[in-house]
C-alpha cells in the first residue's frame, strides 16, 4: 500500500499540483472567512465548502468545471436551510436526509456534474449535523459557503488553472449492458436502504454522532457500481478509519486543539486527501479521519472515547452499505466487469483502425485520442475487477484468471501505444500486410465480444515496427480467449 501511494506514476505532476492547489484554495477560503468576522463554526463550514468545490468537481472541460462550481451553492444552501430548520424535529430531519441521499445518488445519471452536486448536497446536510446548525446561524453559514466557493473558484480558474494546458480527459460512457440510468436507480435505492439502516442503528449507538454512520454509508457508495466494488470500498474505508484513529490518538489528542500546530496538520491532511485520492482510498480515508479529529480538537470535544465512537459508527455505516448491496437490487460484479472489458476491446480495435488510417495517410486520422480513451477504459476495468484480485478474495482460481485478463489487456495497451508511436512518424509507410493484420485484429475483437471462436496462426517475426506491434496485439487477443470464456457457472468475477 505504501508503494502504491508513494511510487505511483504522476504524469505531469498532476496529483502534486492538485493537492498543492487544494491547500492554497482551502487555506485562503478559511482566511477570507476569518477576515469577514466569522466564528470558528463559520470558518469550518467555509473550509469544507472549499474542499468540496476543489475535490468533487470533475467535468471534462474547464468551462464545465466552472459551471458546476457556480451551481454548488444553488444546491447546498437550500439543503443547509432544511437541515437547520429541522434540527429540533428528528423524524422529519431523518426523512429529509434519506431523500437527500437518494437524490444525490440518483443525480449521478447526469454524469460528473450530477455527481458533484449530489455530493455537495449531502455533505452540506452532514456539515449541519456536525456543527449542530440552527436557523439563527444560517446567515453566517450562508456567507461562509458563498465566500469560500468564490475563493476556491478564484484559485482554481484564475490563480492556478493548470487544466487549461492539459487535453480534456475523456469520460467513458457506461456500457449499454449496465446503463447509467439503470445503475443509478438501483444504487439510489440501495443507498437509501443502507443509510436508513445506518441512521437507525447509529442513533442507538449515539444520539449525537449518528450522522457518522450515515456518512460512512454514503461515501462507500461513491464511485462504485457493482456490489463487489462496494464491498471492497467498505473494507478500505474501515481500514483507513482505524489507521486514522490510531494516528489521531498519537497526534490529534495530545494537541488539545492548539491553533498553530493544528492549522499546520490540517494543511498536511488536506494535501494528503487530494494527493492520495486517485491511488488509494485507504490512505485518503486515513487523512479524512485525521482531519475530522483535528477539527473536533479545535471545537474542544476530542478525546479517546470520541474516537472509539467514530470507529463504532463507521462500522455501522459499513455494515449498512454491505447489507444494501447484497440484498437490495444487487448489481453483480460479473455483469459490470464483462461490460467494461467489452468496451475496452472495442476501443482496442478503434485504436488499431485509426493507427492504420494514419499510416495510410488518411487526413484527420488521430489515434492518440483513442489511446487516451483506452487508458480510461482500462482504469474502469481495474476498478470493476478489484473485488476479485483483493487479498481477502477466497477464490484463488478466479483471482488468477482476473490477474491474467488484466495483464493481457495491459499487453494490448502497450502494443497499441507502440503502434501509435510508429504511426506518428511521418516516414512510416503503409502496406497490404498492415491492412490484413488490422482486419485480423478486428475479427479477433468481434469474436471475443460475441463469444465466437477465431483462428490463430503463428506469425513470423516482423521487422517493421508497426507490423510487429500488430502481431503482438493479435497474440494478446488470442490469449485473452481462455480466461474470458469460462463455464456459465464460473464467471470471471463471482456474482
Amino acid at each position: 500500500m505504501l508503494k502504491r501511494v508513494f511510487m505511483a506514476a504522476d504524469p505531469g505532476r498532476v496529483r502534486l499540483r492538485f493537492a498543492a492547489r487544494a491547500v492554497l484554495g482551502i487555506g485562503l477560503a478559511v482566511v477570507v472567512c476569518g477576515l469577514a468576522g466569522h466564528s470558528l463554526a463559520g470558518a469550518v463550514t467555509g473550509g469544507l465548502a472549499a474542499l468540496l468545490a476543489l475535490f468533487t468537481v470533475t467535468d471534462a472541460t474547464v468551462r464545465g468545471q466552472a459551471l458546476t462550481t457556480a451551481l454548488l451553492p444553488a444546491v447546498g444552501l437550500p439543503v443547509l436551510a432544511a437541515a437547520a430548520a429541522l434540527h429540533d424535529h428528528p423524524v422529519a430531519r431523518d426523512l429529509v436526509l434519506l431523500a437527500v441521499v437518494g437524490a444525490g445518488v440518483y443525480a449521478r445519471r447526469w454524469g460528473p456534474r450530477g455527481h458533484s452536486l449530489g455530493v455537495f448536497a449531502f455533505m452540506t446536510f452532514f456539515v449541519a449535523q456536525f456543527l449542530h446548525a440552527t436557523t439563527d446561524r444560517l446567515p453566517e453559514l450562508y456567507a461562509a459557503v458563498l465566500l469560500s466557493v468564490l475563493t476556491a473558484a478564484a484559485v482554481r480558474f484564475g490563480l492556478w488553472c493548470y487544466e487549461r494546458r492539459l487535453p480534456p480527459a475523456p469520460v467513458p460512457a457506461p456500457p449499454a449492458g449496465t446503463g447509467l440510468a439503470r445503475a443509478t436507480t438501483r444504487q439510489a435505492v440501495q443507498a437509501m436502504a443502507g443509510a436508513g439502516f445506518a441512521l437507525l442503528v447509529g442513533q442507538l449507538v449515539s444520539g449525537q454522532r449518528w450522522y457518522w454512520a450515515v456518512g460512512a454509508t454514503w461515501w462507500i457508495f461513491v464511485n462504485t457500481t457493482s456490489r463487489g466494488e462496494t464491498l471492497v470500498r467498505g473494507f478500505r474505508r474501515v481500514l483507513g478509519t482505524v489507521i486514522g484513529i490510531g494516528l489521531g490518538l498519537l497526534v490529534a489528542v495530545p494537541l488539545h486543539g492548539a491553533p498553530a500546530p493544528t492549522a499546520v496538520l490540517l494543511a498536511v491532511c488536506v494535501f494528503g486527501i487530494f494527493y492520495t485520492a486517485a491511488v488509494s482510498y485507504t490512505w485518503m480515508m486515513l487523512w479524512v479521519t485525521l482531519l475530522a479529529e483535528l477539527l473536533y480538537g479545535l471545537l474542544g470535544v476530542l478525546n479517546p472515547a470520541l474516537l472509539a465512537l467514530r470507529f463504532a459508527e463507521t462500522g455501522v455505516g459499513a455494515v449498512g452499505a454491505v447489507l444494501a448491496v447484497l440484498f437490495v437490487l444487487p448489481i453483480t460484479t460479473h455483469a459490470v466487469t464483462d461490460a467494461w472489458i467489452q468496451r475496452a476491446l472495442r476501443c482496442v480495435h478503434a485504436c488499431t483502425a485509426e493507427a492504420a488510417a494514419r499510416l495510410a495517410g488518411v487526413p484527420g486520422a488521430d489515434p492518440a485520442v483513442r489511446v487516451t480513451e483506452l487508458e480510461q477504459l482500462l482504469g474502469r476495468v481495474r476498478l470493476s475487477v478489484a473485488p476479485l484480485v483483493h487479498p481477502l478474495n477466497p477464490v484463488p482460481a478466479r483471482k488468477h484468471r482476473a490477474r491474467r485478463v488484466l495483464a493481457l489487456l495491459d499487453d494490448c495497451a502497450r502494443e497499441i501505444r507502440g503502434l501509435v508511436t510508429v504511426a506518428a512518424d511521418p516516414e512510416a509507410s503503409h502496406d497490404a500486410r498492415l491492412t490484413a493484420a488490422c482486419r485480423r485484429v478486428e475479427a479477433a475483437v468481434e469474436a471475443l465480444t460475441d463469444g465466437r471462436d477465431f483462428p490463430v496462426t503463428d506469425r513470423p517475426l516482423a521487422e517493421e515496427p508497426a507490423l510487429a506491434h500488430l502481431h503482438g496485439l493479435e497474440r494478446a487477443l488470442a490469449e485473452l480467449a481462455a480466461p474470458l470464456r469460462t463455464p456459465t457457472g464460473s464467471p470471471l468475477v463471482g456474482a
